[in-house]
C-alpha cells in the first residue's frame, strides 16, 4: 500500500467512524472504541495490550511523581513497583487514599506498611495480589 492511499483511507475513516477514545456502542450494537475498532469481534492484538499498558505505566509513574515525589522517588524499585501496581489498579486517586500505608512507606516502616495494605478494603477485593504486594513492600524483593 503507498502512503498515499493509507493517508487517503485514514482521512475517510476518521470522517466516517470518528475518533471515541472511550468505548461505546456502534450502530450495529457492537461495543467499539477509537476509529470504528469492533472490540467484540476483533478485539486488539498483543503488540497494542503492551503498548498500551506501557503508556499506562509511565502515565502512573508520572502521576506518583508529581502527587508524592517525596515517597516515591526514595523507595527502590521493588517497592516502586507496588506503588506503580496499586495506581495502575486503584487509581491515583484510590491510591492517595491509603493515607497511613503511605505515611508508614515514607517513614522507612515496611512491616506496618504491609500490614495496613493487608487490612484494607482493596485487599479482600484484589486477594492475592495484595498478598504479593504487600510482601514486596515488607521485604523490599
Amino acid at each position: 500500500m503507498t502512503e498515499t492511499l493509507m493517508n487517503r483511507i485514514k482521512a475517510q475513516l476518521v470522517r466516517h467512524e470518528g475518533l471515541r477514545l472511550k468505548p461505546y456502542r456502534c450502530t450495529a450494537g457492537k461495543l467499539t472504541i477509537g476509529i470504528g475498532r469492533n472490540l467484540e469481534d476483533r478485539g486488539i492484538s498483543q503488540k497494542e495490550a503492551y503498548a498500551m499498558l506501557e503508556r499506562d505505566i509511565i502515565e502512573c509513574e508520572k502521576r506518583l511523581i508529581d502527587e508524592i515525589p517525596e515517597v516515591y522517588n526514595k523507595l527502590d524499585e521493588a517497592r516502586q513497583s507496588v506503588l506503580l501496581n496499586m495506581c495502575f489498579n486503584l487509581g491515583i486517586k484510590g491510591l492517595l487514599d491509603f493515607n497511613n500505608t503511605l505515611a508508614f512507606i515514607k517513614a522507612g516502616d515496611w512491616e506496618r506498611a504491609a500490614n495496613n495494605m493487608l487490612a484494607s478494603k482493596w485487599a479482600k477485593q484484589v486477594g492475592m495480589r495484595a498478598i504479593e504486594l504487600s510482601e514486596l513492600m515488607r521485604k523490599g524483593h
